[in-house]
């Protein structure tokens, strides 16, 4: 074969390799119905249960192991600090007996997100596990996630943090959006998220993640025979974040 031969072989293979690998990122992450098969019953499935019957009011120790371990910092200013966890306080106007309650608030990791769907770089998209990711590096600013965002749990991170508690994670940078990833760093290496395991050292035990799929896990078994909600279920996003008591 001669040396221009080759290098026109060559060439044409590895952008037709280009090609197929950027169009198996656009489906993924634009999550088209029928054209990519996500979440299979072999794959894993992450969700959330937050039971509220177990949460110490006024407790924050979920969010502050939250900030530590993801390095989201405070800048002592309302207008640019983010939250990826929160408590509201909501109060029932259709059932005032039951009272105001105390509520966990983050990103309900949607098996249909509608801010991937309006993300025009496919920098937000959703994981072969069901957790939603940022990809900081593609995220141009444009805030059309926060916007798409139902659960109001998308933040922009208008300042960079001079704080970097956990340097083994990457410190947090200005320009991009964010929000809960169920600390997908940790579960990739067999370890729990950090709110989990604050949750469970001051003795409450009120959050629960695990794989949704997998029927004998104790996810599992707590959305079948517990009386959970989701938030907004009726848009049809498919939240993996469960409540109890709400």
């Amino acid at each position: 074969m001669e040396r221009r031969d080759f290098i026109k072989i060559a060439g044409g293979t590895f952008l037709a390799g280009s090609a197929i690998a950027y169009a198996c990122r656009f489906l993924t992450a634009s999550n088209l119905d029928g054209l990519i098969v996500e979440n299979l019953m072999t794959g894993k499935k992450y969700g959330m249960v937050i039971d509220l019957t177990k949460c110490i009011p006024g407790c924050t120790a979920c969010i502050e192991a939250c900030r530590t371990e993801n390095n989201v910092t405070y800048v002592n200013d309302e207008r640019w600090d983010i939250h990826w966890l929160r408590k509201v306080t909501i109060e029932n106007k259709l059932t005032p007996e039951v009272g105001r309650k105390e509520v966990l608030l983050l990103c309900n990791h949607c098996d249909k997100p509608p801010c991937a769907q309006v993300c025009p770089v496919q920098a937000t998209y959703k994981r072969h596990d069901g957790i939603v990711i940022v990809d900081h590096h593609r995220c141009i600013g444009c805030r059309y996630c926060v916007i798409a965002c139902p659960y109001n749990a998308r933040m922009f991170n208008f300042k960079d943090s001079e704080e970097w508690p956990n340097t083994d994670h990457p410190k947090r940078s200005h320009g991009v959006a964010e929000a809960c990833t169920l600390c997908a760093h940790r579960l990739d290496v067999g370890r729990m998220p950090a709110c989990v395991e604050a949750c469970q050292k001051v003795g409450a035990g009120a959050i629960v993640v695990g794989d949704l799929n997998d029927p004998d896990s104790e996810i599992s078994e707590i959305v079948a025979r517990r009386a959970v909600k989701r938030i907004k279920e009726d848009l049809g996003t498919e939240p993996k974040v469960h409540y109890i008591g709400l």
